[in-house]
């Protein structure tokens, strides 16, 4: 474990948190290779991946997940080499590797063990593909800063030297000049230089006359450069690919080189890079007269662009200086990472502050100030600009639900596995924003829901088969903003709820009385009663009864909800509701038997103002109100909550039109609406536990707490009583 001063602490964090957006880069990648939509960029992309996090965790030396890493690079090199095309087989077996490398990761992070098999399993079947047989990397290509300074060059007159009369192989010449901004990034020019010499033999002079006297040593700065002779096989793009990860941050040319001629006369001499080694100032200005400077064969006077005999110029790839803010990487954007701790510091006092804004707004209004004065005026942009803040920081907070699918891909690969199925899972929306606390807090529940749609939704192989289905069986996830709330929602093309069977689990198991007629709506819901399933047999992954009851109160928790379609030989979509943030919402304030309220004004369709002929009597103690030509079921909020008992007549009553996410509606009437605001929420939950009708509280602006209600709950839960024992309503037929 790190020391809590240990100046390596920090840096070896940042170096986890790269590794989580790395491989995410490389899950995506791996993902368009298997729907076949790949490119030479994607596969690339998959191979930077990988490789960056081999050189990272060479310099903490962890041993492990650099030895992982080289075997998972390797073969990716020969598929974007085109030497190999992987098939169906091989792209499950990369995406075995990427989560393996995640579980390395991982396990060098918390100190955790990993399953020491799989990993040896894995490993064996990279090496089959890549034809090599397990050999150590050497302790050379990696290892911590401040160690050896060994770049595998040859030593003077050893064995390695060519034979004399011998032609050497061809190679390049290389300027390769660190700017300030490499260090500052964390860079280290050591390791460039290591992977450099991994392509052949290489001869690096170091440049140190730009080297101040030290009274005048900039430590920050950079004053070191080199000339490299590299004899190698490989490719220039290959060379290039070694700086990918300075590019911009260096100066640097490259030249194709032949070492020795055919005729056996002296090599030329080194290129002149004096260039690079230039003041800054005089270095940019002769950039932008013309351009970068070619290398030069030795002393040359004649100005001409021919090359020597022996030299061959190629196009060179040459990173811009970056002396100035204007010369930083344009597709880079400036980023900050901060503790989530601070972020929830903040988004708590943004929150008070509206609580603030409010009170400064009643005490406005009770003071009776005219609509146009100051005081007023300065109110009306306080609030504006409190709305502002409140957006901008929930933005903050606000991630892509990107990661949490990926993870879900996982989840489907193993429990396909498990259970013998083929499955794929497809995703939709995956740059859909949530709140960070939405998405860490819905793992677990969408990691049930993708199980059971493998277990219990999907058919087995010869099943789909014999439907005329493919035996490859579909699982869609996807997300979306749908009236100011996000929708998850997890389909399959199974075969669809069995709802006669459900129903007789359901008696035999005694969850609901014999004689229960219900509708298919209720008897989907039967599948969250706690105890309740379907599997014959239990299983790693089912049939102990415990998993979408458990889904339910967690959705519940995060103030959201769920539904579930279904369609016979079709399949299932289970589709989840929730708040965009755990932290503001806009709500209605309305009055209902002397109590104060919040609804949430995503839920509300229009509100009316009834009418004795809008009203229709329906059954001893229920009413339904007709609008536009629809009958829409009549609750009365305050009895629904036991504030009070139906009230005699409702005509000049005040309704609440709400839309449940299955399109049905319901018209809850209140007494009065006061205002509609943005409200702060604060959780029940803890305290309280779940409460049915009511999502949270908050603290109005005179300082009094109200409850924040949950009207789909309310309407779904309701007993529809809105006459009393003698009413005066009519019955019309």
């Amino acid at each position: 474990m790190s020391e809590p001063n240990d100046p390596m602490a920090e840096i070896r964090a940042s170096f986890f948190i790269e590794c989580e957006e790395l491989l995410e880069a490389a899950q995506e990648g791996l993902q368009s290779m298997e729907d076949g939509s790949a490119d030479s960029d994607t596969i690339n992309s998959v191979f930077r991946a990988v490789h960056s996090i081999k050189g990272g965790a060479g310099a903490f030396g962890l041993d492990d997940l650099v030895k992982f890493a080289h075997s998972f690079e390797t073969v990716l090199d020969e598929v974007r080499s085109g030497n190999y095309h992987p098939d169906q087989e091989a792209i499950l077996l990369f995406f075995t590797c990427g989560d393996l490398l995640s579980d390395l990761v991982r396990s060098a992070r918390d100190e955790t063990p990993v399953d020491q098999d799989a990993i040896d399993r894995t490993l064996a079947s990279l090496q089959a593909i890549a034809g090599e047989e397990e050999d150590e990397i050497a302790d050379s290509e990696f290892q911590p800063m401040g160690l050896s300074l060994d770049l595998g060059l040859p030593d003077e007159g050893g064995a390695d030297e060519a034979p004399a009369g011998a032609p050497a192989p061809a190679g390049f010449r290389i300027a390769f000049k660190p700017e300030e901004q490499l260090y500052a990034l964390g860079n280290e020019p050591l390791y460039v230089l290591r992977a450099l010499s991994q392509l052949g033999e290489m001869e690096a002079e170091l440049q140190a006359a730009d080297v101040p006297d030290l009274d005048d040593l900039n430590p920050k700065g950079a004053h070191l450069s080199w000339q490299i002779r590299l004899a190698t096989e490989a490719s220039l793009s290959e060379v290039e690919e070694v700086f990918e990860f300075v590019e911009g941050l260096c100066g640097l040319e490259i030249s194709e080189d032949v070492a020795q001629a055919p005729d056996g006369t002296a090599p030329p001499p080194m290129p002149d890079f004096s260039a690079l080694n230039a003041d800054d100032d005089a270095a940019d200005d002769s950039a932008a007269e013309d351009g970068p400077a070619p290398f030069s064969g030795g002393d040359r006077e004649d100005e001409d662009d021919t090359p020597l005999p022996a030299e061959r110029n190629v196009p060179v790839k040459a990173a811009p200086k970056t002396g100035g803010a204007a010369s930083a990487p344009a597709a880079a954007k400036a980023t900050v990472r901060v503790d989530l701790e601070r972020i929830d510091r903040l988004v708590n006092l943004v929150g008070e502050l509206v609580i603030n804004q409010a009170m400064l707004s009643q005490s406005v209004t009770e003071a009776g100030l005219p609509p146009n004065s100051p005081v007023v005026n300065g109110l009306e942009e306080f609030m504006q600009l409190t709305r502002d803040i409140q957006d901008s920081v929930m933005m903050i907070r606000a991630q892509p639900v990107k990661s949490l699918f990926q993870r879900m891909s996982r989840i489907v690969r193993e429990a396909s596995a498990t259970i013998g199925k083929t499955v794929r899972l497809k995703t939709d929306g995956d740059a859909t924003e949530v709140d960070k606390t939405v998405i860490e807090r819905l793992a677990d529940p969408l990691t049930h829901m993708i199980r059971n749609a493998v277990d219990h939704g999907l058919e087995k192989t010869d099943d789909r088969l014999a439907a005329g289905k493919p035996a490859e069986g579909l699982v869609t996830l996807s997300a979306g903003h749908r009236s100011g709330r996000v929708v998850i929602e997890v389909s399959d093309d199974g075969g669809g709820i069995n709802r006669d069977r459900v129903l007789k689990v359901a008696i035999q198991k005694g969850l609901i009385p014999e004689d229960s007629t219900l509708t298919d709506s209720e008897i989907d819901n039967l599948l969250f009663l706690p105890g309740f399933s379907t599997a014959s047999e239990v299983s790693s992954l089912s049939g102990r009864g415990v998993g979408m009851d458990v889904v339910k109160s967690s959705i519940q928790g995060l103030g959201g909800r769920i539904s579930i379609s279904s369609e016979r030989g079709k399949g299932t979509t289970f589709s989840i509701s929730l708040p965009l943030t755990l932290a503001v919402l806009d709500g209605m304030v309305v009055h209902v038997a002397g109590e104060t309220l919040v609804v949430p004004l995503n839920a509300i369709v229009e509100t009316l103002t009834l009418s004795s002929g809008d009203i229709r009597k329906l059954g001893p103690e229920t009413n339904v109100v007709q609008i536009r030509g629809e009958f829409v079921p009549l609750l009365d909020l305050g009895t629904e909550l036991g504030y009070r008992e139906p009230l005699e007549d409702y005509c000049g009553g005040i309704i609440l039109l709400i839309a449940h996410e299955d399109g049905s509606r319901a018209a809850l009437v209140v007494d009065s609406i006061h205002d509609q605001r943005q409200v702060v929420i604060k959780g029940l939950q803890d305290s309280y536990g779940h409460v049915p009708g009511v999502a949270a509280a908050t603290i109005l602006g005179d300082g009094q707490i109200a409850l924040i209600l949950d009207p789909i709950d309310i309407t779904a839960n309701a007993s529809g009583r809105t006459c009393p024992k003698k009413s005066h309503i009519m019955e019309v037929v």
